[in-house]
């Protein structure tokens, strides 16, 4: 007979029975790094309050949090069960809200994060074919950067994500399905004098004012690297921002240059919001895909919309 210690049965929660009101405890624990304040907000004695995290930590049989002289501190366990805590906690919420939108006839809510570029195209698309299927259907959308979102993704705020794993490291429990790379354009306000230029280089673009996203994005370092790949210095005249309503009006207003992604560009150039510069730029970024928890059970409502976002990826890339 095998020595070895047997693999740990995956439900052994169930069988230490335990108690949504210990998840809320380490929450509130974690938040107010006092027994007796926790305990205020949770409604209970401070008694009654170590006990409970202590029979959480007798079924561990680890230390979750430091006692300290004024209050105390997760260690290194406990801010693994926190995560996950807030992870269950948020399920099963969204696990109330389907049931409660199911009994009200109708399908339940998604919550979805995008990086900029499919946000644009991909996602509308496939939020109409969506409401086609299912008109109720709750959609929320939180359009952010792909590190942003992946901390919401793994805190279980979102049921996927459409953006890029930017780390290795960062990556751990995640399933990644690449849609496609993501090339940039350098655009202008509508008129501008390059725009007529049939045989635009590189070093015509590095004489010119630029609008830029700020200095550390994936972008900028991109751009940087094209203009010193072709032996240029990159242009200093630069104003460092990426709020997109700023970006529009200082195009309209001066001769500035901006870089953006193609499928952007694209489209406020079909609103007739600035032109495309005649160039093709040596400049692309990393590919991003649709990012999903490996652990996680997808919602009715969440399942049909990433379906649709695998169709209508598969039309447009």
């Amino acid at each position: 007979m095998d020595s070895t210690s047997p693999s740990p049965n995956p439900n052994w929660f169930l069988r230490a029975r335990l108690k949504t009101r210990q998840l809320l405890l380490l929450i509130a624990l974690d938040e107010q790094r006092n027994i007796h304040r926790a305990a205020e907000e949770l409604c209970m004695t401070q008694p009654a309050a170590s006990k409970q995290l202590k029979d959480l930590e007798d079924m561990l049989e680890v230390k979750l949090f430091e006692r300290l002289p004024r209050g105390m501190t997760p260690t290194l366990y406990g801010e693994t069960m926190i995560r996950h805590a807030r992870m269950a906690l948020t399920s099963l919420s969204l696990a109330h809200e389907d049931i409660v939108a199911l009994k009200a006839g109708l399908i339940g809510q998604v919550e979805v994060g995008v990086i900029m570029t499919p946000a644009m195209g991909l996602l509308p698309r496939a939020i109409s074919r969506a409401k086609l299927d299912a008109p109720l259907l709750r959609i929320g959308v939180q359009m952010e950067t792909s590190k942003v979102l992946l901390d919401l993704l793994q805190r279980g705020s979102l049921d996927f994500m459409i953006g890029r794993i930017l780390e290795e490291d960062g990556a751990s429990g995640l399933l990644y399905e690449e849609l496609t790379i993501e090339p940039a354009c350098a655009v202008a306000r509508n008129g501008h004098p390059l725009l007529g230029e049939k045989n635009l280089t590189l070093a015509d673009l590095a004489t010119q004012a630029w609008i830029l996203p700020p200095p550390g994005s994936l972008l900028r370092h991109r751009w940087e690297l094209m203009f010193r790949r072709a032996a240029l210095e990159p242009p200093a005249n630069a104003v460092d921002t990426t709020a997109l309503l700023l970006i529009t009006a200082l195009l309209q207003q001066t001769d500035s240059l901006h870089v953006m992604p193609v499928e952007v560009a694209r489209y406020y150039a079909s609103l007739n919001v600035l032109s495309i510069l005649p160039i093709e730029l040596p400049c692309t970024m990393d590919a991003f895909g649709i990012i999903t928890r490996q652990s996680q059970l997808m919602s009715p409502g969440a399942a049909l919309l990433l379906k649709e976002v695998r169709a209508a990826a598969k039309e447009m890339y």
